[in-house]
């Protein structure tokens, strides 16, 4: 009787359902598909292609322009010597100086000071410059040793009284009072203005004998120099903030 119990007992095992193997998979349900989110991709870039595109097209619109290279003074002209030409993106409500328009340019003045680096403008620009509030100019004639070597138009010059009148049998005390007046100052800070020089084809060839030179001056400073200018008594000094610096 034992024997046969287990006998069932194992076929009753045997006879169990088989579990599915490891390697099956139950089946997963389609991915949901979302058009809206494809579109909107293909949207953004259309829309970066076409802002690429018109950023391309606004560079190739672009214009030679004149632009100041030396700072130049009110009353001063430009010059192929203080001028460069750029490239700048066209724009009608800018008025540009094209650098084929240079020669023309040449023949107006500066109707106030133009510092370096800047492009050139056409209200920059006039048949004459007006003298700012407060300045004057005055014209000097000046011999070789009263002015530096090189000075150009748009250097700061000191101007100072000098003499050559001096008393041999004067005492040293009045020879030192009179060297310290004749070699004051007159203007601590003048701007060079207008100076003659053959690189421009415009100017006057400078005299062998004496240099013209316009500075332009504080009004107060004006007739001291003038009367010293006169007298032939004025000697020229460069001093720091000229524009080639």
């Amino acid at each position: 009787m034992k024997i046969q119990e287990r006998t069932g007992a194992g076929a009753g095992r045997s006879a169990a359902p088989a579990q599915p193997s490891v390697g099956d998979r139950l089946p997963t349900p389609p991915r949901e598909r979302k058009p809206a989110l494809a579109a909107l991709a293909v949207l953004l870039i259309l829309v970066g292609a076409l802002g690429a595109t018109m950023l391309v097209l606004q560079a190739g619109d672009r214009i030679e322009v004149v632009k100041v290279t030396q700072a130049i003074p009110a009353g001063g002209s430009v010059n192929t010597s203080n001028t460069a030409s750029v490239m700048v993106a066209k724009d009608d409500s800018i008025h540009y100086v094209e650098w084929s328009q240079l020669d023309q340019l040449k023949k107006l003045k500066a109707v106030n000071a133009i510092p370096a680096g800047v492009v050139a403008v056409g209200e920059m620009f006039g048949d004459e410059a007006g003298v700012a509030a407060g300045k004057a100019t005055v014209g000097l004639s000046l011999k070789a040793g009263q002015y530096p070597t090189g000075i150009k138009q748009g250097d700061t010059v000191a101007a100072y009284r000098v003499s050559s009148a001096t008393g041999s049998s004067n005492s040293n005390s009045n020879s030192s009072s009179s060297s310290a007046s004749s070699s004051s100052v007159i203007v601590d800070n003048a701007r060079v203005t207008y100076v003659p020089g053959a690189k421009d084809s415009g100017d006057e060839l400078v005299s062998s004998t004496n240099l013209a030179v316009t500075l332009t001056v504080d009004s107060d400073k004006a007739a001291d120099l003038a009367q010293a200018a006169s007298n032939g008594e004025v000697a020229l000094v460069q001093v720091p903030g000229n524009s080639g610096n």
